[in-house]
């Protein structure tokens, strides 16, 4: 991912602390607010009998998925979070350490819009002992997140 960063002429910076994967925990390690983290979650949506479809739902650290937004937005007919053995498959890093990038072709990334007011998001590296801050506008045009309210109110 960072040669792709690289590559790409991505503004970020690395940030190492003490192994954490919980937002508001290495929010406060790497001196960021909770607001500016992104969090990364892998949810599984049901489309009609037999189809799944696989979201990485990218939102503001310090806010809730809204499960039925995000069933709505696909036209789902039932929502989890997917199990984590699944989720860590599509992420390909362990929870605690998803990227708000999918590397996965069965993994869409939706980005909740608030999540993008800011000038830069920071998130774990694919490790827990490494955090990234990267550019926001940068991260939108590397991931080209489907953008969509999927936050609780």
């Amino acid at each position: 991912m960072i040669a792709d960063l690289e590559a790409a002429g991505a503004r970020f910076r690395l940030i190492d602390h003490p192994p954490e994967g919980r937002t508001d925990l290495v929010s406060a390690l790497r001196g960021n607010e909770v607001a500016h983290a992104a969090k990364c979650l892998v949810v599984m949506v049901k489309v009609g009998k037999k189809q799944s479809r696989y979201v990485l739902a990218v939102v503001p650290g310090d806010a809730r998925l809204d499960l039925q937004a995000v069933k709505d937005l696909l036209d789902g007919t039932y929502v989890a979070f997917a199990g984590r053995e699944k989720a860590e498959e599509l992420a390909g890093s362990v929870s605690g350490t998803v990227l708000p990038f999918s590397y996965h072709p069965r993994l869409e990334v939706v980005a909740d819009p608030a999540l993008l007011r800011v000038p830069e998001l920071y998130f774990n590296a694919a490790r827990l002992d490494r955090s990234m801050a990267l550019a926001t506008d940068d991260y939108v045009r590397l991931a080209s997140p489907r953008i969509a309210p999927i936050t609780a109110a």
